[in-house]
């Protein structure tokens, strides 16, 4: 690969900046499904609040000797240590004026989930003066995560949607959508700890990976997409463009989860199987709006 196009590539991977990105395709995802116009403070809050929660969980998990690292992210990371910094406290103060412009259920919701992100990442509790962390919780790690992504790319929009009556959303599909959107991201998740899976030991994490080990966790991906697969035929009443587009999605995304392993380098983790809540967006666009 060309020297400075991997410093970009880095810079965009390493920086939460794609991931960012991520979050706000996965909000217009959301819109597309509904078929409504996106709210531009809506997307502006996923972006920043993904950026800044990402930056604060790696920047609290700093290591003894990060340049001695075996994870170029994490040696990048801390290289460009004041860039992080800067990058973390520019999307915390973009977050406080963009809160104003949601309504009480939204502001509910977004502080709720942020407290759970933080409470993910610090050592907050304690058991015979041992302190860990939500994540630290056997099995829990995955489900916060999805948790998370699934209310905030889900629920959010749709909250802010109804309030302003550009929609109205039954109990019913908010549901269908929430379940479908947790199962996708559940499943690109499984990979990344699986990739951590040693590191998981020595650190006493126990993941999915640790408890079941790599082949069971890979089954349990392909489980996940064969659920949401079910749902989404389930609940689809016409085969359009959004149903090909999310069919088409989860293929691609089994098909990256089973060729993935722990000796995968980071970038087939962080941009190929993130970037899978990308293409997502783009499948629903170019099947809806090209000719087939």
């Amino acid at each position: 690969m060309n020297k400075y196009l991997r410093q970009a590539l880095d810079c965009l991977l390493f920086s939460n900046i794609f991931i960012a990105l991520c979050a706000v395709a996965q909000g217009l995802v959301t819109y597309q499904l509904l078929g409504t116009k996106p709210e531009s403070h809506v997307l502006g809050l996923l972006f920043c609040s993904t950026l800044a929660l990402y930056n604060f969980s790696i920047l609290l998990s700093k290591p003894e000797k990060p340049e001695k690292s075996p994870f170029r992210r994490v040696r990048w990371i801390f290289s460009h240590y004041r860039l992080m910094i800067t990058i973390t406290m520019i999307a915390v103060f973009s977050i406080l004026p963009l809160v104003f412009f949601l309504n009480a259920s939204s502001r509910i919701l977004l502080v709720s989930l942020a407290l759970i992100s933080v409470a993910y990442s610090l050592p907050i509790f304690s058991i015979n003066d041992k302190h860990f962390g939500l994540r630290n919780i056997p099995g829990v790690k995955l489900f916060l995560i999805a948790a998370v992504w699934s209310l905030s790319c889900v629920l959010l929009p749709i909250l802010e949607l109804e309030s302003t009556i550009e929609a109205s959303v039954s109990m019913n599909d908010s549901i269908i959508l929430i379940a479908k959107r947790f199962l996708f991201i559940a499943a690109i998740t499984v990979p990344f700890d699986i990739r951590d899976l040693f590191q998981d030991k020595t650190n006493e994490l126990k993941t999915i990976p640790v408890i079941l080990g790599e082949r069971k966790a890979l089954l349990i991906c392909q489980g996940l997409l064969v659920i949401y697969l079910i749902l989404l035929f389930l609940f689809t009443q016409n085969i359009d463009g959004n149903f090909l587009g999310l069919m088409l999605t989860i293929i691609l995304s089994g098909w990256l989860i089973f060729k993935s392993t722990w000796q995968r380098n980071e970038y087939y983790y962080f941009f190929y199987l993130d970037g899978t809540m990308i293409v997502q967006f783009v499948m629903l666009l170019l099947c809806n709006y090209l000719p087939l």
